[in-house]
């Protein structure tokens, strides 16, 4: 790591906190105008995966900054007009469309490793790119099948050929129809005026350190790194040119970088009383998490089913600008089910009956059935408390 210049000012671990926040879009008054793509410039990532309980993740990230937006509105907002494509950012994301020339570097990249894990006989990728040109959008089974009928990961030479060009750059995934990737060449989905690899490497890297730095708000050189998985080395060669602003956090043992912009005002304004997505930008880094909220989150999803703590897919409860608590939920029919609760004490009953409510409400759900608390004496408490949210 280099050498890190002095800070500017300090901040108390309390204003980092809500200066995460309201960089997130969850303290202050919701962009309604902005609406769902409002939410994913600011965010510039939302993950992608295919896990659905209440909702796939990337409808819940808006849901939790807007309220109940459609469902419908929220893929149409993604992947209508041309607005965004997916790639790999922090993991699968979709990215605002004019984020297309930061990722030059790794494409680059991509391009440069030989094999990418899968051998491909000759020809294949030819093939597809000219049945893409002649009749796409596609998805790969449109393209000649996904699988080859072994496992998961034996995918067809046609699959393994459209990823392939997928992470150099040729095509782009435009939209996802029934979770499926639908592909087109770049040529057609990216604008003229973006569809370029101009960037050299640096210039790449400090563009996306500084978007990651203001769609957190303040950050350790690992939280603002990990946003769009850079390595470590990779921050530390254009930061300094980034325009982030070092700082220091009052209790945090590591320097800091601050968004210029998040630094000019206090952050004040409502706080958003939610559920969070377990793939949340807000909770992305356990160690950041951990740091700003003094809550240990972990998916559990592929954890075996003894060694889970908290459930299968645990949302945190967001409330009062804190993580106060989880619930695993399920949905039976129209009941939305909470499998599992945890609350921090008796204060979190209210906003998780409300959070409760709200999402059974936005997924069509009219009754909620709470099952496990944690704390046992709660679990009556919070059942009213869910009862009169609904009423």
């Amino acid at each position: 790591m280099t050498s890190v210049p002095q800070p500017v000012l300090e901040l108390s671990a309390d204003q980092a906190r809500r200066i995460a926040l309201r960089s997130q879009g969850l303290l202050g008054a919701p962009d309604r105008r902005g609406g769902v793509r409002g939410v994913l410039r600011a965010l510039g990532a939302v993950q992608l995966d295919t896990i659905s309980v209440l909702a796939r993740s990337h409808e819940l990230v808006p849901y939790a900054r807007l309220g109940a937006v459609g469902r419908r509105t929220v893929d149409d907002a993604y992947w209508t007009n041309g607005h965004s494509f997916e790639y790999w950012s922090h993991a699968a994301c979709i990215l605002p469309v004019e984020e297309w020339p930061h990722f030059a570097f790794r494409r680059r990249a991509y391009r440069a490793r030989p094999q990418w894990g899968h051998d491909l006989p000759d020809g294949v990728y030819e093939t597809v790119i000219k049945q893409l040109r002649t009749e796409g959008p596609l998805t790969a089974t449109e393209l000649g099948g996904a699988k080859n009928g072994g496992e998961w990961w034996d995918w067809s030479a046609s699959k393994v050929a459209v990823e392939r060009a997928l992470m150099y750059g040729e095509v782009v995934c435009t939209e996802r129809r029934g979770w499926k990737r639908v592909y087109d060449l770049a040529e057609r989905a990216i604008p003229d005026a973006l569809l370029h690899d101009d960037m050299d490497d640096a210039e790449c890297l400090r563009r996306l350190v500084a978007l990651a730095g203001r769609s957190l708000g303040v950050g350790t050189r690992a939280d603002i790194a990990d946003y769009h998985r850079l390595k470590g080395e990779q921050f530390d060669a254009v930061v300094a040119d980034s325009g982030l602003v070092p700082v220091s956090v009052r209790g945090w043992a590591k320097p800091a970088w601050a968004d210029p912009e998040a630094l000019a005002s206090e952050p004040r304004g409502r706080h958003r009383t939610t559920l969070l997505s377990p793939f949340d930008s807000l909770i992305w880094e356990r160690a950041r998490t951990e740091r700003i909220f003094g809550f240990t989150h972990r998916l559990e999803a592929y954890v075996p089913r003894p060694k889970r703590i908290h459930g299968y897919f645990a949302m945190p409860l967001l409330a009062g600008g804190r993580l106060q608590g989880r619930v695993d939920p399920a949905r039976e029919g129209t009941t939305l089910v909470a499998r599992q609760v945890s609350l921090d004490g008796a204060k979190s009953v209210a906003p998780m009956a409300q959070a409760l409510a709200e999402a059974a409400s936005w997924v069509g759900c009219t009754d909620v059935r709470v099952e496990r608390v944690e704390a046992p004496g709660l679990r009556a408490p919070l059942t009213v408390a869910v009862a009169q949210a609904l009423a």
